[in-house]
């Protein structure tokens, strides 16, 4: 008697993310690889503003938290099952930090939609950071002209356009003014 055998789909390591070709980059989430396509100009340039604006607040406040754009490696969680990179993570526990990355979930992270990383950033990602423990999520979408900012700490989803000033809740004072950041 012939008996098929159903084949398993594979369940990724992080081992496998260290085993990518040289500038290949990858997400691990509960097992799945997902590939990363090359970010746009647009999308670097957001980044870039968001980080230098996080920088100096931080900076100008003498603060303690620390601020790194993609490619910056985040183990969400133990086992280290969950390999993201964040466009933007803001760090406030610096015993997270590692050589390797953050251990753990960072207060403050930042996702810049693409096109191919709609879907992780609108609902894959919102779940895990969510159940991490970040504190604070921001969706910044570019197409749409929209940033959507889910505080989990105080449980309040927020939606905000191009136009207005988002304040940051991890932050008492600072706020970043979107009418000055220009996407050309």
């Amino acid at each position: 008697m012939n008996v098929a055998v159903a084949k398993q789909p594979n369940y990724y390591t992080i081992q496998d993310i260290y085993n990518l070709p040289d500038g290949q980059r990858a997400e691990l989430i509960d097992g799945e690889l997902y590939m990363m396509a090359t970010p746009s100009r647009i999308h670097q340039e957001l980044v870039t503003d968001f980080t230098y604006l996080i920088k100096d607040y931080i900076k100008n406040k003498k603060g303690d938290c620390r601020v790194y754009p993609s490619p910056f490696a985040v183990f969400l969680n133990a086992n280290n099952d969950i390999y993201v990179e964040p466009d933007i993570s803001v760090i406030c526990d610096r015993d997270k930090l590692t050589d390797e990355g953050c251990k753990g979930a960072p207060d403050w992270i930042i996702e810049i939609v693409s096109p191919s990383s709609r879907p992780m950033d609108y609902n894959k990602k919102l779940l895990k950071y969510g159940t991490a423990g970040v504190k604070e999520y921001w969706i910044v979408d570019p197409m749409k002209q929209l940033i959507m900012v889910y505080n989990f700490e105080q449980d309040t989803f927020e939606q905000y356009s191009f136009s207005d000033k988002v304040k940051a809740g991890i932050y008492e004072d600072f706020e970043i003014d979107f009418a000055q950041i220009s996407i050309e």
